[in-house]
């Protein structure tokens, strides 16, 4: 057994001597791509905004609301419970108040003022 061992470097060597040497890559070409000219035409893609601040806020009759402020400055997502799935709001520009599903939350950053379907506008602080 102790024979064989330095016949192994020798075998590898010789299986790798039997590949390809070409310098150049071959390029096999393909079929034309289809949608070629309608990708090259299409409109640029707009990624959707990212979370920019997520904060958690108690308001004035002690409820919790959790809000996610997006990149965009005119989108925030609203839960009403910390798993609870998120309502998304939209603002006409940025600095004006998000609005949707009756919902509407005025401000950014630690102070807030919500209003939640059913109720009246209240102050939140995070």
């Amino acid at each position: 057994m102790k024979h064989y061992l330095p016949l192994i470097p020798v075998a590898a060597l010789a299986l790798l001597s039997a590949c390809n040497k070409n310098d150049e890559p071959e390029v096999v070409g393909g079929p034309a791509d289809p949608m070629a000219e309608k990708l090259a035409n299409a409109a640029p893609v707009e990624l959707p905004p990212m979370v920019k601040e997520s904060h958690q806020y108690r308001c004035k009759d002690n409820s919790l609301i959790f809000v996610d402020f997006m990149s965009d400055d005119k989108t925030v997502n609203v839960r009403t419970e910390k798993d609870g799935a998120p309502t998304k709001l939209t603002a006409a520009e940025a600095g004006k108040p998000f609005e949707g599903s009756g919902f509407k939350v005025e401000g950014t950053g630690k102070q807030i003022t919500a209003t939640l379907p059913g109720k009246s506008a209240l102050s939140c602080k995070a």
